[in-house]
């Protein structure tokens, strides 16, 4: 089984999902199965890393959203930077960020990060964030600047971001790619048919053409987006949201299985086999993504460093017939 640390349980804040606190409780009838199992946090590298996070009063993604990767990414030394806060203006079905009013922007936030990625000698960095829908431009200028902080202070370290969908912010997403991420990520999380239940304060289509804007404005810049299954999505449905992406010229997919956080989260309504994972990687490959992971424990952000160098060579790879022509 998953075992996810609740290292917030003694949180003395006001509750994470006050949207959430009237909801009926969503069954939990379904048993986890034996292939999804992680090792629980503790080591001493992991404990170091957690250190360094907490001496700067930094948020990751990997604690807020309760991830089952935590103990092998930050033994590793890897962790995922949530930056603009750790309340979001959203209220996502399947998410385990708090939501509410959030507070101002941390102006010292960038330098911080900057230092902390040195201090962990990352060759490879993830910086996510909340949604912002009460920022004018939806924090991209504080994204810009997160990435001009890593670059001072760790030239060698590739930058790859996790982003909201910036809904009607206008000229955002030109100031996120103006600062040229090695890796833009924008989630698009289900298909289409569920966003209304999962995913009710975004919209597919803008999320795609997001996507898809960034090549436009940037070729060089690897795009990749993820879903989660067993939200109760059909295979056909997975299958034409892969076209969708690659409409958009999407180097890069990750899929994996949700896991309900509460009882007041969406249910799991399926826990989707090993062999189906496999199957989808398989197509994915076939619609012509540069790279894609499907398995359980999938995560937007696990692995990415080793992933990031693996899309270089298969771009490479793809250019070297081209390029001896």
């Amino acid at each position: 089984m998953a075992v996810v640390l609740d290292i917030l349980k003694n949180d003395p804040r006001p509750p994470r999902h006050p949207e959430k606190a009237h909801r009926p409780d969503q069954q939990v009838a379904l048993k986890k199965p034996d292939w999804i199992r992680v090792k629980a946090p503790g080591s001493k590298a992991w404990g170091e890393t957690r250190a360094i996070v907490r001496e700067h009063g930094l948020v990751t993604v990997c604690e807020e959203a309760g991830c089952p990767n935590i103990g092998e990414c930050w033994e590793k030394r890897h962790a995922t930077f949530m930056i603009m806060g750790d309340t979001c203006t959203r209220a996502c079905a399947f998410c385990n960020v708090r939501t509410g009013l959030p507070e101002g922007l941390d102006a010292a936030e960038p330098e911080k990060i900057g230092d902390s990625v040195a201090k962990l000698g990352l060759h490879h960095v993830v910086i996510t964030s909340v949604d912002r829908d009460d920022l004018k431009d939806g924090g991209a200028e504080h994204f810009a600047r997160t990435i001009a902080a890593i670059r001072r202070a760790s030239p060698g370290t590739t930058v790859e971001i996790l982003t909201p969908d910036f809904l009607r912010k206008d000229g955002a997403l030109e100031t996120v790619v103006a600062a040229r991420p090695d890796v833009f990520n924008h989630n698009l999380e289900t298909v289409p048919s569920k966003y209304l239940t999962v995913r009710p304060g975004a919209r597919y289509f803008h999320s795609v053409r997001l996507l898809q804007r960034v090549k436009e404005l940037d070729p060089t810049i690897f795009t990749k987006s993820g879903i989660m299954v067993g939200l109760g999505e059909e295979r056909n449905e997975v299958l034409q949201l892969m076209d969708d992406l690659r409409s958009a010229d999407v180097d890069f997919l990750t899929v994996g299985q949700y896991l309900q956080p509460s009882k007041k989260h969406h249910a799991v309504m399926r826990f989707v086999p090993p062999d189906e994972f496999k199957g989808y990687e398989t197509t994915a490959y076939a619609k012509g993504f540069l790279l894609v992971s499907a398995t359980p424990l999938t995560r937007s952000s696990h692995h990415a460093g080793e992933d990031f160098s693996r899309l270089q060579a298969a771009r490479l790879a793809k250019l070297s017939p081209t390029l001896s022509a």
